[in-house]
């Protein structure tokens, strides 16, 4: 950059704050082609709040949902007797090592932390959070009427857009969401 000139550094400023203030880095998932399962997934038209969600680890301390500001998150709601849950969550845990976006599972009414690890080690699954909404106040707060319901959030923390079944999350389809929502 020391090349160029301090008019053309003003202009680069210029350019750069008018993509922020139009919203440039804002996830936009209008232009992606919507195929596959991801032809389930509803976006919305305007961004919309999310609540600081309270979520329980296994050793009984609380996380909430601030503590993922400023990355994406893919939101998944799920519990152990879900079939569409468990055919989902090694696409879920692939986006996750792909570093696509922040997977959260949190696991919905009631399911015991050893059937979640019995869960998760039945699916190989060991890059995934075991979180816990046992009194599905997080669900309720969500609007989350049936499992297994994938909320995706934007690096704002705003919902942008959600699917309510089974997915593959890890399909090119999925993988062109999760790159728009980055």
């Amino acid at each position: 950059m020391n090349d160029l000139s301090e008019d053309d550094m003003k202009l680069l400023a210029a350019a750069l704050y008018l993509a922020l203030v139009t919203g440039a880095n804002a996830a936009d998932l209008s232009g992606v082609e919507l195929a596959g399962d991801m032809r389930k997934l509803v976006v919305h038209s305007e961004p919309k709040s999310v609540p600081d969600l309270t979520m329980e680890a296994p050793d009984g301390t609380q996380t909430t949902l601030a503590e993922y500001a400023g990355q994406p998150v893919v939101l998944n709601f799920w519990a152990t007797w879900c079939a569409p849950c468990r055919e989902e969550m090694p696409a879920l845990q692939q986006i996750q090592q792909d570093g696509l976006a922040q997977v959260v599972t949190l696991a919905t009414g009631r399911n015991s932390v050893e059937g979640i690890e019995r869960f998760f080690e039945e699916e190989s699954i060991t890059d995934l959070p075991i979180l816990l909404d046992p009194s599905q106040t997080a669900a309720r707060q969500m609007a989350v009427l049936g499992l297994p319901v994938t909320v995706l959030i934007d690096a704002k923390g705003q919902e942008v857009a959600r699917l309510t079944g089974g997915a593959d999350w890890a399909d090119e389809n999925a993988r062109a969401v999760l790159e728009a929502l980055r």
